[in-house]
């Protein structure tokens, strides 16, 4: 799916979301200087896959946290953890650098990629912003339907 199809999509599940156009951005530095109606509900989000190329992991966190990779393996029992290629990127979930999102999962066909979502997106007010598939705009949307949505396709979803 394109940001045209996202669209579509959200409009046709009835799920409430708010959008803002903006330049296309490569990375939390580029996008703290974009005017955001919800900045505290920023994510970053990072596609990494495992040492043997069999499992794909998407994590996604607040925007002004770190994620530690090491760290991350240990409490999720995984293989060692490196950035997945851009042909991987393109591949499995039809996006850029740049334009990582959850809503990317939905052109994951065969469901490999594992979603791990940072839990303080639940707290009030329980809103996340995130890419519809093109960085040249962020969706703002309730992180319970964005729950549903990535489970309904199939995926599994942790959080952490």
């Amino acid at each position: 799916m394109n940001k045209k199809e996202i669209y579509n999509y959200l409009n046709s599940k009835n799920v409430w979301h708010e959008i803002t156009e903006h330049e296309a951005v490569y990375n939390m530095e580029e996008l703290s200087e974009v005017s955001l109606p919800y900045p505290e509900a920023d994510a970053k989000n990072l596609f990494v896959r495992d040492d043997k190329k069999k499992n794909y992991y998407l994590i996604t966190v607040k925007g002004n946290k770190r994620v530690d990779l090491k760290e991350f393996r240990r409490k999720n029992n995984t293989r060692p953890l490196t950035f997945a290629s851009e042909s991987d990127l393109m591949n499995i979930m039809g996006l850029i650098p740049g334009a990582v999102t959850p809503l990317g999962i939905l052109n994951d066909e065969e469901c490999k990629v594992q979603f791990f979502l940072d839990k303080e997106f639940l707290s009030s007010p329980g809103i996340i912003g995130i890419h519809p598939n093109d960085n040249t705009a962020t969706v703002w949307l309730k992180t319970e339907n964005l729950i549903q949505i990535i489970k309904e396709h199939g995926n599994i979803v942790n959080m952490i």
